[in-house]
């Protein structure tokens, strides 16, 4: 993490220890007071440092959240801050263009050379499935958006296994601060305006707007930490009411006069309260709502306290070289020590470091950023072609920025041209289900490379197709939920795939069957949504109760003459049909709709895919037998007892013989554990379309 890179905040030089000796503020004006106070302080750097470490060893040793993090946001807003109001005070221009310009300058060089190397990393260890994503989120990271795409993603921060995390997943909170560095200036800028017109002190216009920031901030943190705390944990606006604190207690602390023994009280008891968070509090799923006020203010304690004069005092430690010369590495601490441990975990595929192997990780993390904070960032820091124009300046941003994400796209666009080759053979090469079929003789090069490449399993999830139609009637809060598949104007039927992503990966094929026989396909899927009761819809998918609750709407409102959904729910060790969805296909097929059935894909602990990439496609160990998949289709008594409602059953092309295997006519069977790849679903088609005119008939 970093401070704003202003040598006028982080920099300066002082003829006396800042805070050692109190003052009076009688004829003190604030210009005055902050200035006194500014200048180098070596009792925060040291500050830094203990964060950081708190930071590497809570991620290495514990898993925990430390709170070191949340410091880091206090400590950047509080010297952003004294550095602003230095300026408001003295009359001096704000130069709004030139900080951001100058801020993004000295932090991008260092940040790229660490995006670039993991890149690296990537490439030479990780399981090639996940490296599109994490690519992704490298480019994300360089323009400061990480934090949106974890959010996005539903990423767990307090995953217990790190060796499927992110490599990048620690950008977040650089981009949170980033992205402040961008929008707080302009609160200063409107005190600016304020002094200009009135003449006062900026102060209370600053402690105004932060009071207001501070309030909204924490309260939207609460309440959407208490609600969805996994975006939460990402989203900007929770952690904006950090921020504000550091900037209120920089307004506040200028005019604080305290005794050196309740200077030496304060250091230690913030030291000490900062250092047992972690240890106290299980903080899984509370950070980061109020819970985050506990290490702030133990930060604010010891930056209170600055420099107290006492040989007993905490600030003879923080400014202790060794400890200095830490914070002063710690952003590029921060940057290297996670994609170690991650890469480690990876190779040697643990979910956790062990104590020696922790030990290591941690020795190297600081020598390494040692040596890059020696040799890149001071130099680039001391760099002066770039800070004598503005345009200068932006040109070295421009560089880093374009160095990523020219490194990301050339390496995605060769990509993307390896697969289409491998696509342009597939029909010979990669016949996926079609080798199951009476009298297929395979003719394609045995050699060639299984489908899809590891790197695309994730991609699974089949084209929705376009926007909800105007004419079909559904409620405006669930309507994102709908989409048009295939639009046919001279329809001779519309139909409607219902469900979640279970349902959703059949539409290849029934949009080729709707193709042949003149339909039209509308789709209302909820990802992780079940169609059955509101009971049921999972809690960790909140939007589902809404999507379910106006899923009978739908359906009665506008005229389906079919409708698909998923027949059964099937477990690892089991297989049933849902009396609440029972009732529901009595409903529809009461009112002359025909209800397609389509039998659960098979479910399994651990990916058959997954073992075949780690060990060998033929391994016997990625073979299973589901108890669920030797028995005959739960659906089928359902079926013969309600007219209208048929069923589709693809067990026999999916697990042929009653026997999962990872690979079936060179093509990867499964995407994850319970998900068709999509190259197999799409060799499926013509088997799925001869059961469903079987069925229909």
């Amino acid at each position: 993490m970093h401070f704003p890179p202003s040598s006028e905040s982080v920099a300066g030089t002082s003829s006396s220890p800042v805070g050692s000796q109190p003052w009076s503020g009688a004829g003190s004006s604030t210009a005055q007071r902050v200035q006194r106070y500014s200048g180098f302080r070596p009792e925060v750097q040291g500050l830094r440092a203990v964060a950081v470490l708190l930071v590497v060893l809570y991620h290495v040793f514990m898993g925990r959240v430390s709170g070191g993090v949340d410091i880091f946001l206090f400590i950047s807003a509080f010297f952003m801050t004294l550095s602003f109001v230095r300026k408001l005070e003295g009359g001096r221009p704000l130069a709004l263009g030139r900080y951001w310009l100058h801020t993004f300058k000295r932090l991008l060089p260092l940040a790229v050379v660490v995006i670039l190397v993991t890149f690296v990393l990537l490439w030479c260890f990780f399981p090639a499935a996940d490296v599109p994503e994490f690519r992704s989120q490298g480019v994300a990271s360089a323009f400061y958006l990480e934090n949106w795409a974890l959010a996005s993603n539903a990423v767990d921060y307090y995953a217990a296994d790190h060796s499927t995390a992110s490599p990048f997943q620690h950008f977040w909170s650089l981009s949170v601060q980033g992205q402040v560095f961008l929008t707080w200036p302009l609160i200063f800028g409107l005190a600016w305006l304020v002094k200009r017109r009135t003449g006062r002190s900026s102060v209370p216009v600053l402690a105004a707007c932060f009071g207001v920031v501070f309030a909204v901030s924490l309260v939207f943190s609460v309440v959407t930490t208490a609600t969805q705390q996994q975006f939460a944990y990402f989203d900007t606006r929770a952690r904006l009411w950090e921020f504000a604190l550091g900037s209120l207690v920089a307004l506040a602390i200028p005019y604080l006069n305290l005794p050196r023994v309740v200077r030496v009280v304060l250091g230690w008891g913030g030291f000490v309260s900062m250092v047992l968070v972690g240890i106290l509090v299980d903080v899984q799923g509370a950070f980061p709502g109020w819970i985050a006020l506990w290490p702030l203010l133990s930060a604010a304690a010891i930056i209170v306290a600055g420099q107290s004069g006492s040989a007993l005092g905490l600030d003879r430690f923080l400014s202790w070289a060794p400890v200095v010369k830490l914070g002063d590495a710690a952003y590029a601490l921060y940057l290297v020590h996670w994609p170690l441990l991650v890469t480690y975990l990876v190779v040697r595929d643990r979910p956790v470091a062990g104590p020696r192997s922790g030990v290591v990780i941690v020795v190297v993390s600081v020598l390494l950023a040692l040596l890059l904070t020696k040799f890149v960032e001071n130099p680039l820091k001391r760099w002066k072609w770039p800070e004598a124009r503005n345009w200068r300046l932006a040109l070295v941003i421009v560089i880093c920025m374009g160095l990523v994400l020219a490194t990301a796209g050339t390496w995605s666009a060769v990509e993307r041209h390896r697969t289409a080759q491998l696509e342009a053979r597939a029909e010979l090469n990669n016949p996926g289900a079609r080798v199951l079929e009476p009298g297929y003789e395979f003719t394609g090069d045995e050699n060639a490379p299984t489908l899809p490449r590891s790197e695309e399993l994730a991609d699974y999830h089949a084209d929705l197709g376009s926007k909800c139609p105007s004419d079909i009637d559904i409620d405006s809060s669930v309507r994102k939920y709908c989409t048009e598949v295939l639009g046919n104007d001279d329809a001779e039927k519309t139909v409607l795939v219902l469900g979640n992503s279970h349902a959703q990966q059949w539409i290849p094929a029934i949009k080729t069957y709707a193709q042949d026989h003149n339909w039209r396909v509308i789709a209302y899927v909820g990802q992780g949504c079940f169609y059955t009761e509101a009971s049921q819809q999972p809690k960790t998918q909140p939007h589902c109760a809404g999507w379910f609750e106006h899923s009978e709407h739908l359906l009665t409102s506008n005229d389906f003459d079919t409708v698909f959904l998923q027949g059964t729910f099937a477990s690892v060790e089991s297989e049933r049909v849902n009396e609440n969805l029972t009732s529901a296909i009595r409903r529809l097929t009461g009112r002359g709709t025909t209800v397609v059935g389509i039998r659960d894909t098979p479910r399994f602990k651990e990916g058959l895919t997954q073992c075949a990439l780690a060990l060998d496609r033929d391994d016997p160990q990625c073979t299973q037998v589901p108890p669920a998949v030797r028995q005959d289709d739960p659906q089928k008594a359902l079926a013969d007892g309600i007219d209208g409602y048929v069923t589709v059953d693809m067990t026999s092309f999916i697990c042929p013989g009653g026997s999962c295997h990872p690979v079936i006519g060179n093509v990867y069977v499964f995407a994850d554990t319970n998900h068709l790849s999509a190259p197999y679903g799409e060799s499926l088609i013509d088997a799925f379309g001869d059961q469903l005119t079987e069925a229909l008939s």
